[in-house]
């Protein structure tokens, strides 16, 4: 099954960030204190989901933000691209790429998260998936 993780310095700055952003949970992992492991669910995500996920105290510095992407990125689905793009920039977000259209495809975006992170967030053009 495919999964992801996210690692943060502020493991609780970024779950407000990604909880506000894509309407996520989180669970706090048993016996993965020691890294704050938490797994994520919502909407795909999680468990019986055909995609898992989950968050971590990173384990050494963050990136300099506007350096390189430094991960693979993620970019999960959202209802208005635009407005979750403004939603992240007003919640500790920065520009990676303002909302562009891209024709068959949707509208899409990327934000900086506030921890050394790149997330795209992409509205899918009607009858696309």
């Amino acid at each position: 099954m495919p999964h992801f993780e996210i690692h943060a310095t502020d493991v609780e700055r970024a779950k407000a960030f990604y909880g506000g952003l894509f309407g996520w949970s989180f669970v706090p992992m048993p016996g993965a204190e020691d890294v704050a492991y938490h797994l994520i669910e919502g909407d795909g995500i999680g468990m019986n989901e055909t995609l898992t996920g989950g968050m971590m105290r990173r384990v050494a510095d963050a990136p300099a933000p506007g350096s390189p992407i430094r991960g693979g990125t993620m970019t999960f689905d959202v209802e208005n691209c635009d407005d979750s793009y403004q939603w992240a920039l007003s919640h500790g977000g920065a520009e990676a790429l303002p909302p562009q259209d891209y024709p068959g495809i949707g509208r899409c975006a990327y934000v900086e998260d506030g921890e050394g992170n790149v997330v795209g967030m992409i509205a899918p053009t009607e009858g696309e998936n």
